[in-house]
């Protein structure tokens, strides 16, 4: 017999910032790695270690060295910080990745650029991370992640560059796949499962509902190519869904308001003060646990933001896409709620409501739908946890 030292894991991203959608698939993989692997200790490279460390128990290093990475640079002293803080991250960051053997970016749309990104923002730090993973001999995996087709030529090449050098990939949907192979990277050893909070425990059976509609909203301008019209399909995006819930409202139908990001609360305010009615209250969610608790209860859910919907279908309530990407029409196809989609960038509220209606008037199908699809989605990630820990795992000696 042999003594293996266990394995040194880490995580990396944009985790702990204020999107719950990223930090719910950091539980999903923590709770993959607590359930498989016991004895590996983890820590985290991210966004938010305060909030890492706290909410989860790990020890977390902040991912850019320079406190006002995302932050716009108007000034000399910040415009000087942000260019000494990339020099001092490329040895942080390679540091850190030598420290450990694995390191999992877990979910999120690391591979694309469906809202506005900058090269030298989360590009630059994933090229530096899988990178140094080369250097050192760590194994970087990119598991569940999200890609789509980018323009921007410096963010394409960074994410290509990235995705070629880590040593496992795996994509939430068949379309982020097929991101990834006309960037030119080699794909045929990478798999699809569904997105990983469909791994998280589902919420509890609720009693009977009140009525209540659940609205997800979100701080929509459009994604990377539309910074030219970015205010004007902000501002079509709040009025369209401010008249559909002002609809709901004048029905005498409770409206109860999901976010998914911190900055998604300028539009609640907007929604709240133009409505004014005590029909709408905003939710206090903070996990995708709670946003799930709260989709539970609601007769339906009609939903922007990517891991809203997420949250709703994994309830397994009844739900309307507003869709923003790609990404959210393959969910709600590959949930078999393809049907039930509406464009964010062009809300128009009569429509809107019509969709809604004829969603609640299936909705006994719609939730026997959504049960076998969850069912199966449970299954599939079994085997992206399998497959993981096989590539990712050195076999214990027998």
């Amino acid at each position: 017999m042999t003594s293996r030292r266990p394995v040194r894991v880490g995580v990396f991203g944009l985790l702990g910032s204020g999107n719950l959608g990223n930090d719910g698939s950091l539980e999903a993989v923590l709770g993959y790695l607590r359930s498989a692997h016991p004895d590996a200790p983890v820590d985290a490279l991210c966004g938010g270690p305060e909030t890492v460390t706290a909410r989860y128990r790990i020890p977390a290093t902040r991912l850019h060295w320079y406190r006002g990475e995302y932050r716009t640079a108007s000034r000399l002293g910040s415009v000087l910080g942000k260019g000494l803080g990339k020099a001092v991250d490329v040895v942080r960051t390679a540091a850190w990745v030598r420290r450990h053997d694995v390191v999992i970016v877990p979910g999120m749309g690391v591979l694309e650029a469906t809202l506005p990104l900058r090269p030298w923002g989360f590009p630059y730090a994933l090229f530096l991370l899988c990178a140094s993973g080369r250097l050192f001999g760590t194994k970087v995996a990119l598991v569940g992640v999200g890609a789509a087709p980018i323009r921007d030529g410096a963010v394409r090449a960074l994410v290509r560059r990235s995705a070629r050098l880590a040593a496992y990939r795996s994509y939430r949907d068949e379309l982020s796949r097929d991101a990834m192979r006309e960037m030119g990277v080699d794909v045929s050893r990478d798999a699809v499962h569904p997105d990983l909070a469909f791994s998280l425990p589902a919420p509890p059976a609720t009693g009977e509902r009140d009525g209540r509609v659940c609205v997800g909203v979100m701080d929509f301008h459009g994604g990377n190519d539309d910074r030219a019209e970015a205010e004007e399909i902000h501002r079509r995006y709040v009025e369209g869904t401010t008249r559909f819930v002002r609809t709901l409202v004048e029905e005498g139908r409770p409206v109860r308001l999901l976010t998914g990001d911190g900055a998604d609360a300028a539009v609640v305010t907007a929604i709240l003060e133009a409505v004014d009615s005590p029909l709408v209250t905003a939710s206090p969610a903070a996990s995708l646990a709670e946003l799930m608790a709260e989709a539970a209860a609601a007769d339906a859910v009609v939903a922007t933001r990517y891991h809203n919907l997420v949250c709703a279908l994994k309830a397994g309530v009844p739900t309307l896409s507003l869709s923003y990407a790609a990404k959210s029409d393959a969910l709600m196809a590959g949930m078999g709620l393809a049907a039930h989609r509406h464009p964010a960038r062009a809300v128009d509220a009569e429509q809107l409501t019509e969709q809604f209606r004829a969603l609640e008037k299936n909705a006994a199908e719609l939730r026997q739908t959504l049960a076998e699809h969850n069912e199966a989605a449970v299954q599939r990630l079994d085997q992206q946890f399998t497959a993981l820990t096989a590539a990712l795992f050195p076999k214990e000696p027998s």
